[in-house]
């Protein structure tokens, strides 16, 4: 029998959150294993004695999550389940003198620029002969592609500039190599990522580059798929509509976080335009791209919103009849600007504001959805589960956005390829299809 001196040590990241922090800890995964340490990412097997807990802080689910993550953590050390627990990311970033206070069991605590650091704790360097490296943890035909960190913007409601900094955009040929080197290990692929995409190269260049960006991105040879998230609207860099236009392997995709369809709100919310600018985009961007789709995401219940203020956001929806669309109840975070104002909107409130909102976006949904039946696309197909493909189209991404179905016992597809699909039927979330006959 081993004794616990020579037990080698395992192992395993766990990521809360979003796609950010997902990159975030493939890099940390390629870092521990360049360095010849047993690591793995979202272990089912439970024989890891060592676990890194890459945690949000974003909003008060994301938050309540990473901590009940780390009290789990550190009871399964207490019971002698694991050795150590390092916890590291945003809410580590935000509250870890709070947290050392709380929570003494856990080993050490990073925040979210800390990586050499947390390697240290493993006597293992950051190389950087690996960076552009990524082991994926997605599945291998599509990989999320960091272009920038951090933000500048002074949106009221809004910690990232706390956990992540300021705005620093990725050198443009350190994006290129390493989109280069994800293609050549598999991916089709590549989401662009960062807290806001549009304002790429103002630091590096001294100009909105991220057009430049795509159109190099859209000559790596093998990538089939370029798709955009994260775009501010403020300052939108209008020449990545001609390039999305011109370069076919470019997504007609853009998610484009909007917050409020009220002048007075986004006026309060800091964002630096109006319910009418944000309009003339909207239609700037369907006109010289005629056949995008174009995902947004909204706040309700935000301090000063009224329900004038709402109804004006469920009309600015209404008439907007964007393809995709997501809600969030506002979440108070101190330290933001918004925390200076009182939160008295009651959370139940916030709660059936974002569900009417939902149930509008639904009968939206369905009668896009509906406009799609007849028609064939070319489907990137995902995963078969329960006598099942699932696939998406160019306008939809991974795990927000609709599905398209095929019926696995009557059709035979390969996982991680495209196929040609005529759908037959739709539901207000997905479109169910089959193989076109050749």
């Amino acid at each position: 029998m081993k004794t616990k001196g020579l037990k080698k040590d395992k192992v395993n990241i766990v990521t809360l959150g979003c796609s950010k922090n997902l990159v975030d800890s493939e890099v940390m995964l390629t870092q521990l294993r360049g360095n010849k340490v047993d690591a793995t990412h979202e272990s089912l097997k439970d024989d890891a004695n060592i676990v890194i807990i890459n945690t949000c802080g974003f909003i008060d689910n994301a938050k309540q999550e990473s901590i009940d993550t780390i009290l789990r953590y550190a009871d399964a050390k207490e019971e002698g389940m694991v050795d150590k627990v390092y916890v590291t990311g945003c809410l580590s970033q935000r509250y870890k003198d709070d947290l050392q206070k709380e929570i003494p069991n856990v080993d050490a605590w990073f925040g979210t620029m800390e990586l050499p650091m947390l390697l240290k704790k493993f006597n293992a360097d950051y190389k950087k002969d690996l960076l552009g490296e990524r082991i994926i943890t997605t599945d291998r035909h599509y990989a999320y592609l960091k272009i920038a960190e951090g933000c500048d913007r002074p949106c009221s409601f809004c910690a990232i500039p706390i956990m992540r900094g300021k705005h620093v955009s990725k050198p443009m040929e350190q994006v290129i190599a390493e989109a280069s080197s994800l293609v050549k290990n598999g991916a089709k692929e590549l989401l662009l990522i960062a807290q806001d995409s549009t304002y790429y190269g103002l630091d590096l260049y001294k100009k909105r580059n991220l057009a430049e960006l795509l159109d190099r991105l859209a000559d790596v040879e093998g990538l089939d798929w370029i798709r955009l998230h994260y775009a501010f609207p403020t300052g939108f860099p209008e020449d990545i509509l001609d390039v999305m236009a011109a370069r076919p392997n470019i997504c007609n995709y853009l998610d484009i976080p909007l917050q409020h369809g009220s002048t007075k709100m986004l006026k309060i919310m800091r964002r630096g335009t109006t319910r009418e600018k944000t309009e003339r985009l909207l239609d700037t961007i369907r006109q010289k791209v005629p056949d995008i789709a174009i995902r947004t995401t909204l706040i309700t219940g935000h301090p000063g919103e009224t329900e004038k203020e709402f109804e004006e956001m469920m009309t600015f929806v209404e008439r907007s009849r964007f393809e995709r669309l997501g809600v969030f109840p506002y979440s108070h975070e101190d330290n933001t600007h918004s925390f200076t104002m009182e939160d008295s909107i009651p959370d139940e409130v916030k709660q059936d504001r974002a569900e009417q909102i939902m149930s509008l976006q639904e009968g939206i949904s369905e009668e896009i959805n509906a406009q799609k039946v007849g028609k064939n696309f070319k489907v990137l197909i995902d995963r078969m589960e329960s006598g099942q493909y699932y696939g998406r189209t160019e306008h939809d991404s991974p795990e927000v956005d609709n599905e398209v179905i095929i019926d696995a016992g009557a059709h035979y597809l390969r996982v991680g390829e495209f196929a040609d699909i005529k759908i037959e039927s739709a539901t207000a979330f997905d479109l169910i299809g089959s193989p076109v006959a050749k």
